[in-house]
């Protein structure tokens, strides 16, 4: 099936630069319906009641909660990801979009809920100490959620102890850090080093991100992985799921 909505293709062609990914989105947009490609057009435009409208009626016809939630809504967000960590949109353009994609979660949310579907597992997420910057670890728990997974967001300027007793308190088996600044990157070290004096680092997986992180300072920092994006985030966190040891549930 063709990518029919025109704005999606544009999107794709404009905006996403790494070839590897338009192959990506191109293969994934031209999997699913026209309605499923104007629900993630309306969300990536900010379009908040066009998205809830278009929700509405892709329910009201029969497609399945999930399905609205994978191949429209994150559908939408994975480029919306891509355009922020490339400098394409900003802030604000991220807020809009997160807006929007509220207003669909509003009718998908409790028809998931109703069905009792067990989440995929579960992730602590939090901005390390002294970083007060969200927007990137915002845009990843939603990603997160969407994709199936329990979040306990810590918020901002997160200490190494709380990360431990969140872990402690939730049962969880991955934890996500970000940061924006240099100078609290170090911090993500410090907080993988707690974890090691607490005895919990083999319990478990630790996962860094933010503008200035690369993979080299996550492997200098003894981190299990590394996400460039929100997009990264999510498969990472999945590996981590499949992966020898690690299982949904602690």
């Amino acid at each position: 099936m063709p990518i029919t909505n025109e704005g999606i293709q544009q999107e794709i062609d404009k905006h996403v630069h790494r070839p590897e990914e338009q192959e990506k989105f191109i293969a994934w947009f031209s999997e699913i319906s026209p309605l499923m490609q104007d629900i993630a057009y309306a969300l990536i435009k900010g379009k908040q009641h066009d998205v809830s409208r278009l929700v509405k009626q892709a329910l009201d016809e029969g497609v399945e909660a999930h399905d609205v939630l994978d191949d429209g809504l994150i559908a939408g967000m994975g480029i919306i990801g891509v355009k922020f960590r490339d400098n394409i949109i900003f802030v604000p353009e991220v807020l809009v979009a997160a807006r929007a994609m509220k207003a669909g979660m509003a009718h998908v949310e409790p028809i998931l809920s109703a069905a009792g579907i067990e989440p995929v597992g579960k992730v602590i997420m939090g901005t390390v100490k002294g970083d007060l910057h969200d927007i990137g670890k915002n845009l990843c728990i939603m990603m997160l959620r969407g994709a199936g997974f329990e979040v306990i967001d810590l918020g901002v300027d997160t200490k190494p102890d709380q990360f431990i007793a969140a872990v402690e308190e939730h049962d969880a088996r991955i934890v996500g850090m970000s940061a924006l600044l240099t100078t609290t990157m170090p911090n993500m070290g410090k907080t993988i080093q707690a974890f090691i004096d607490a005895g919990l680092r083999d319990d478990v997986r630790i996962m860094v991100g933010g503008a200035p992180v690369t993979q080299d300072f996550a492997d200098e920092m003894g981190a299990d992985g590394y996400g460039k994006d929100a997009m990264a985030c999510v498969a990472k966190a999945k590996e981590f799921v499949d992966a020898s040891g690690v299982s949904t549930e602690a």
